[in-house]
């Protein structure tokens, strides 16, 4: 990281992902006090590294580490190299997280909990890193939409148990019908809610059956 740049920070939220908030930052001397958030924290060192307790123990977090926060755990943070980090979050509230679950027919009744907080997952890094940075992209609503859905599947199921939902279907009607819809509208696709409800399955449902159906998620199909 060059030395001659200051601290930033970026807060946001997008349309399509409602009850996430994002954040893009460099720290550099900043100290976080002992807090909690309501919701999720899913972070990504881009360089440098972070320091911080949480449950009891002091973590380093270097460059390329995923960090994992459960809602209403106590953290804090501060820099783990002279030159401070830089980073990038997702903080999905627990509301967001349990429909994510019910769209797949999973049990709600416990929200999800990540056993460790420091993960060396480059795919999912990479992943999050690429989603991060769609979501400040004018991508369609298709596109992040799916992608935050596979990505959230593929977190959960790996760092916090969650059972597979089992293979999707074959609704071949739901598939002809979603092409016949995505065909007609080209120049503006509709966001993969917005289909989902048209063909009666759920966003998460809808995107793994297309996927099986073609090879592909639906945006690509485009």
């Amino acid at each position: 990281m060059g030395a001659n740049q200051g601290e930033s920070i970026h807060f946001w939220q997008t349309p399509p992902l409602a009850g996430v908030e994002l954040l893009s930052a460099r720290y550099i001397d900043h100290r976080f006090a002992p807090h909690v958030h309501d919701g999720y924290v899913i972070g990504m060192i881009m360089a440098g590294a972070q320091r911080y307790r949480y449950r009891g123990a002091e973590h380093l977090a270097g460059s390329g580490t995923l960090v994992l926060i459960n809602p209403d755990e106590l953290h804090t943070g501060h820099k783990g190299t002279e030159d401070g980090w830089l980073y990038r979050a997702f903080y999905p509230d627990s509301g967001q997280i349990l429909s994510l679950l019910a769209e797949l027919e999973l049990p709600t009744h416990n929200p999800p909990t990540f056993s460790a907080t420091l993960y060396r997952d480059q795919d999912l890094v990479n992943g999050f890193c690429q989603l991060h940075r769609l979501l400040e992209s004018p991508a369609t609503a298709l596109q992040q939409q799916t992608a935050w859905r596979e990505l959230m599947l593929s977190l959960l199921q790996r760092h916090a148990a969650v059972p597979d939902s089992g293979k999707p279907g074959k609704e071949h009607r739901a598939v002809s019908l979603a092409k016949e819809l995505l065909h007609a509208q080209l120049a503006a696709p509709p966001s993969l809610e917005a289909l989902a409800a048209a063909v009666n399955l759920s966003p998460f449902h809808f995107a793994r059956v297309f996927r099986r159906a073609t090879g592909m998620p639906p945006h690509t199909w485009l």
